[in-house]
């Protein structure tokens, strides 16, 4: 029941963006309440969806909750929504419920510099939209992230879901040139530009890259692209474990310039039809002439270690598609989903890991980053999992999981000593600890 505080709250945030860019909890579809749901901590409750249109909208909206200490839960599509830890509202320094401010009417392309391979973007345009606008000029926005038909640059940016481009273009930090940010007190700040070489302001785009949404929400930002290749291919290897872990360690320090390189647990090499071991996916784009004769030494690394090589060329946008739908694409309410981080040296051991053998493991090959997926698993399993990973100097992060799990464990796992550090950052972007309060590292 809507209570008359609750009815004066809702017309403040009217006066603001109108009553039809508000969605009351009781308003709301089945499918959306479940997503969000997914998001906060239960006994915790969502008052209503509020749908900024303009970055001034945004700043007066977020003005509006840090004056009645409301809590905000950001967001854009809402593709992400279950990764990471649970919104929790304290009730004795917050209003009771929850305030989602959605970026998702904030999805216009504000300009793309051709010449000067730059685009500059607000925050809900979807990923998708975004390339094949990019394309019709022939370029690209180099990254690859989980569930690209949904998925909004500004979620892309908060979770820094970087994706297989990885090996060739770096993180999703290092495409940023400029960004713009609502502050918890509702004011914007900036830093960086439109060009490529612009140096001014503080490095906020490295902050705010996989900060979840805790320390501010952008409201534009400023990308480099790159120009799409000439020419594409792709050769996997499949075999024994440890020619495997030699053929990727030859091709690594190698002269050879690959795009992308990822290992597979030998349950994904199955759901792929590739073969029954562990595999290494590799795809090279440049030049005709130089893709074809980089296809070429590879295989032969391939052939000299006796491993199962296949060479892709006219269906390799199909395999690295197929590849993308056994990872992101089961949406099982029972799905847990976890991101490691290991020594490259040691990746193909953690795909052995006996927990493996009922999921799917893949590891971007030259940073040791990956993703591991399970149907159903207990947390004493993820705990073996993270222990693993720890003692070789790695960790490992709980994304998505049933909340009866999430509430079992820390779903981040990190207590070393940036902890403090991060909270004091915390402290000072919002103090009054409004946004996403409680779902990140150490609770922050």
């Amino acid at each position: 029941m809507i209570t008359q505080t609750n009815r004066f709250n809702i017309q403040e945030l009217e006066t603001i963006v109108g009553k039809y860019n508000i969605s009351l909890w009781e308003n709301i579809d089945q499918s959306k309440k479940q997503q969000l749901s997914q998001a906060i901590a239960p006994d915790n409750t969502i008052n209503c969806i509020i749908y900024p249109e303009t970055q001034a909208q945004l700043s007066d909206v977020v003005a509006c909750c840090a004056q009645n200490n409301w809590v905000i839960l950001p967001c854009g599509s809402g593709s992400k929504l279950h990764w990471g830890g649970l919104v929790k509202v304290d009730p004795t320094t917050h209003y009771q419920e929850i305030i989602v401010v959605s970026c998702d009417r904030l999805n216009g392309l504000i300009e793309h510099a051709v010449g000067d391979l730059t685009v500059t973007v607000e925050p809900g345009i979807k990923y998708a939209e975004l390339q094949a606008t990019l394309a019709k000029t022939g370029q690209f926005l180099a990254i690859d992230p989980a569930y690209p038909e949904t998925a909004t640059l500004g979620g892309i940016i908060a979770t820094a879901d970087t994706g297989s481009l990885r090996q060739r273009y770096r993180g999703v930090r290092d495409m940023l040139l400029g960004i713009s940010l609502v502050r918890s007190d509702g004011k914007i700040a900036k830093a960086g530009g439109r060009v490529v070489k612009n140096v001014a302001g503080y490095d906020l785009m490295k902050l705010f890259t996989g900060s979840y949404g805790t320390l501010g929400i952008i409201s534009q930002v400023t990308l480099r692209v790159y120009p799409i290749q000439e020419a594409s291919g792709t050769v996997v290897l499949v075999g024994e474990r440890d020619h495997i872990a030699k053929a990727t360690q030859t091709l690594l320090s190698s002269a050879l310039t690959p795009v992308a390189v990822e290992l597979l647990s030998t349950n994904l090499v199955k759901e792929l039809d590739l073969g029954k071991a562990v595999g290494l996916i590799v795809r090279f784009q440049t030049v005709i002439g130089s893709v074809e004769e980089q296809l070429q030494k590879l295989l032969e690394v391939g052939n000299s270690l006796g491993l199962n090589c296949t060479r892709y060329c006219d269906y390799e946008v199909e395999l690295w598609n197929k590849l993308k739908q056994k990872i992101w694409h089961s949406h099982r309410k029972t799905e847990i989903i976890c991101k490691i981080g290991v020594m490259p040296n040691q990746a193909v051991e953690t795909l052995n890991q006996v927990a493996l053998e009922t999921g799917l493991g893949l590891i971007h090959a030259g940073s040791g980053l990956g993703e591991l997926h399970f149907n159903s698993v207990n947390p004493e399993t993820i705990l073996e999992l993270r222990q693993w990973c720890e003692s070789i100097g790695g960790f490992l992060t709980v994304l998505a999981a049933p909340l009866e799990i999430k509430q079992k464990l820390d779903v981040w796992g990190y207590n070393q000593n940036g902890l403090d550090m991060m909270r004091r950052i915390k402290q000072k972007f919002d103090p009054q600890n409004i946004l996403n309060p409680h779902s990140f590292v150490g609770g922050i």
